[in-house]
Order: structure tokens, then C-alpha cells, then sequence
């Protein structure tokens, strides 16, 4: 079946808020006529969020946040609930591989995310790979079984509908080294088939599964013209307007051709 292709570039901690307001001009007007296309969703820091949404206005692109917590409200300082970013936000990254390393991020903390998106009115694009000896260890299905089956459990199929999942091997991020084609769908191959064991084979179809790690135009157009890579996660490339712009048109190019 045919799914949308998302491209989503995840800002991280970089940019302030004019910086952010300039870069999400440029790509505003470098991508015209995309809707129908490609869905193109932009992940700021919080604080340009707000700024951001208002420069986007009925452009067609859409906003992300790039971590909620689980909770509507309460004593916890320095998060950010679902509540203060559906205004904004169509999506919520949950479960990246930086949350995960550097904050002790759990399968069981994904999942709570993943409830609290939902009961929010936020899609979550859910984060899944494995590092580096994982991956020379041969441990690259069995992590992946891991962590998505946690993240979907108690999912019903409503609510599996809403689900992106983006595969990002850890080893490829921010390296420079990116998975083959073979490699990723492989992969995304995988995760569609542990979706379908947990929430049905028809919603499973549906599910739009992205590649990360390093990605670039020349990488990605390869990795999306592959059946089961519906897209990608952009990182560093989603920085400079034209090189994620490029990747954008890729996602255009590989969809056309699959038609």
C-alpha cells in the first residue's frame, strides 16, 4: 500500500529562537506545493515553538516536540507535558536514542510517553535502534524486538493508526556513517513485522517507519526507495535549510517512483 512520506528534521538543543524563526523561513519557502507529497514536520527546541508555529502558519508544514513527560501536570521541574505542546505540536518525539543514553531513558518511560501523546491528541514518532556493539554483536533483532514491543504494549489498533516509527541506529548518529539500504530496510522490515504481531497486520501497514542516522539527500533517496522506508529522521542536515530541503525532494522523488 501507499504511505505518505514524512521527512522530519529534529533540531535538537540548537537554536535560538530568531535563529530558529530564520531557518524555519528558509524552508517554508523552499518547499512549495509539497502537501499531498510529503508530510514535512520540523522538531525546534521548546522555547521556539510557539515562535515557530506562528512563522509556519498554513504552510502545510507541521510542528513536533522533541520530548513530553508523561504526567498533564505536577512538581516536575524542567519538564514539559503533553498539555503545553498540543497548541503547537502534531507530534512528539519520544524514545531517541540521546534520551536514552544520556538521561536513562526506559522502555517503560517510552511507553508512558507514548499513553500520554495519545490521551493528548499528539501523534508520537517513536525512536527504536541499537548501538554499535549491539550491532557487531548480532543483537540488532532482538533489541529492536525489545524496545518496539514495549513501546506499542497496551496499544489499541485506534491508536496504533496515530504511531510513527523511526529506526536510527545509534552507531549512525551524528557519525557520518549511515546504514546501507539493505541494511534499513532490513530493519524497518522488521519493525513492520513486530507491529503487525502487536497491533494487526492492516494497521501495521499503515504505520510510516522512517530511517536516521547521518542522514543526507545522497544517502536517503537510496534508503526511501526501499519498501518498508517511508521517510526519515533528519538530524544535523535539518540545520541548514537547502541540504534538509534536498532530503525533502528525495522523499518526492522516491514516492513518485514507487507509484
Amino acid at each position: 500500500m501507499s504511505r505518505l512520506p514524512l521527512v522530519a528534521g529534529n533540531w535538537k538543543m540548537n537554536k535560538t529562537v530568531p535563529e530558529s524563526l530564520e531557518l524555519a523561513a528558509a524552508i517554508r519557502a523552499g518547499a512549495p506545493g509539497q502537501s499531498g507529497e510529503v508530510e514535512v514536520v520540523l522538531l525546534p527546541p521548546f522555547t521556539s515553538l510557539w515562535p515557530v508555529a506562528e512563522r509556519l502558519e498554513d504552510s502545510g508544514i507541521v510542528l513536533g516536540a522533541q520530548d513530553i513527560y508523561w504526567e498533564a501536570a505536577g512538581a516536575y521541574t524542567g519538564e514539559v507535558s503533553p498539555t503545553m505542546v498540543a497548541g503547537w505540536c502534531r507530534y512528539a518525539l519520544i524514545g531517541h536514542s540521546e534520551r536514552r543514553r544520556l538521561f536513562g531513558e526506559t522502555d517503560e518511560a517510552v511507553n508512558r510517553k507514548v499513553h500520554a501523546a495519545l490521551a493528548h491528541g499528539l501523534r508520537p514518532m517513536v525512536a527504536v535502534g541499537e548501538s554499535l556493539e549491539e550491532n557487531e554483536a548480532g543483537e540488532t533483532e532482538t533489541v529492536l524486538t525489545r524496545q518496539v514491543t514495549a513501546a506499542v504494549a497496551g496499544l489499541d489498533e485506534e491508536q496504533g493508526l496515530e504511531l510513527v516509527v523511526a529506526y536510527e541506529p545509534v552507531w549512525a548518529i551524528g557519525t557520518g556513517r549511515t546504514a546501507t539500504p539493505e541494511h534499513a530496510e532490513a530493519s524497518c522490515g522488521l519493525i513492520r513485522r513486530l507491529l503487525a504481531g502487536a497491533l494487526g497486520a492492516s494497521i501495521a501497514q499503515s504505520v510510516r517507519i522512517l530511517y536516521g542516522g547521518s542522514v543526507t539527500a545522497e544517502s536517503s533517496a537510496s534508503q526511501m526507495a526501499q519498501p518498508n522506508v517511508d521517510g526519515a529522521l533528519v538530524g544535523g542536515a535539518s540545520l541548514v535549510a537547502e541540504d534538509f530541503l534536498a532530503i525533502v525532494r528525495a522523499a518526492t522523488t522516491a514516492e513518485a517512483s514507487a507509484i
